[in-house]
């Protein structure tokens, strides 16, 4: 199932989609964090059996190095290249997949992963600073950013307080939450294309995972789709709004209070990357 949501992130169909989500949140990083993107690490929370990020670490550092993608020019990305060392990203997770980050991180320099569990609601705060140093942007500490990738609705309301609280006090400097349905009859009907999807393309995916079982939890014993499909209707009921998850950060309780609160800036959005029914539904928050 991990591996099913990770190619409906990181898949492309031309013709059928603009970008993969995966392509569509990196860009959507690099729209509202620019000119300080470069001085950020990310770190994703929730990574499961890696999820999105590694293709996002590989859309904002190509782009980096020079590819156009049609939000700059190339010459602008090559220039911004020459002053910025690559940025970075970590996997981590309460229940880590060691062994598929693995994978990952060979595949590139500048993804890195945590072996041992973290719990999102209580960062260990030598991780954080680990993961500071000087930017190579204009001097200064490096910030920490920190990724739900299809993960925040998992988080009942005391558990996603408690997140946020975590985030404001140890150390986090914003945060970005990515989902792929909401409460609306589109994220309903996603879900039941995700479905078909999985089944059309069943075979493929049984070769490249290895794993030929997949075909007979796929056709025989359709457990697959069906199961996929169910969750993510359970996931489209309880996926937040934005003004939502802005409730629980003003109610988190972080020390400071309202006066902390308000150093926060909060963006959100939705964004189609597949007609008539695929999108990302992103918040974006910012320490000033």
């Amino acid at each position: 199932m991990q591996a099913a949501l990770t190619a409906a992130w990181t898949t492309h169909i031309p013709l059928l989609q603009t970008s993969s989500p995966a392509q569509l949140v990196a860009r959507l990083l690099r729209t509202h964090l620019s000119p300080g993107l470069h001085s950020y690490t990310f770190i994703d929370f929730c990574a499961g059996a890696g999820g999105p990020t590694p293709s996002i670490e590989r859309h904002l550092n190509y782009k980096q190095q020079g590819e156009n993608d049609g939000s700059g020019t190339a010459s602008d990305s090559k220039d911004q290249g020459r002053k910025a060392s690559p940025i970075q990203f970590v996997l981590t997770d309460l229940h880590p997949h060691p062994d598929l980050w693995a994978r990952a991180a060979a595949q590139s320099p500048n993804v890195s992963y945590v072996a041992e569990p973290v719990d999102a609601a209580n960062v260990p705060r030598d991780l954080v600073r680990r993961y500071r140093g000087e930017s190579s942007v204009g001097g200064g500490e490096k910030k920490v950013f920190r990724l739900f990738n299809l993960a925040f609705h998992h988080f009942d309301d005391e558990l996603a307080r408690r997140i946020l609280k975590d985030t404001i006090e140890g150390g986090g400097d914003g945060f970005g939450i990515f989902e792929m349905q909401d409460r609306g009859i589109a994220g309903f009907l996603s879900c039941c294309l995700f479905g078909i999807a999985t089944m059309i393309a069943a075979p493929y995916y049984a070769v490249l995972w290895g794993a030929p079982l997949a075909l007979v939890f796929t056709y025989v014993l359709p457990a697959l789709p069906a199961v996929l499909v169910f969750d993510g209707w359970m996931s489209c009921l309880r996926t937040r709004t934005a003004d939502e998850v802005e409730a629980l950060l003003r109610t988190c309780g972080a020390e400071g209070g309202e006066a902390e609160i308000a150093k926060w800036e909060v963006k959100s959005g939705s964004e189609m990357f597949m007609w008539p029914v695929g999108y990302v539904n992103w918040i974006i928050c910012v320490k000033r």
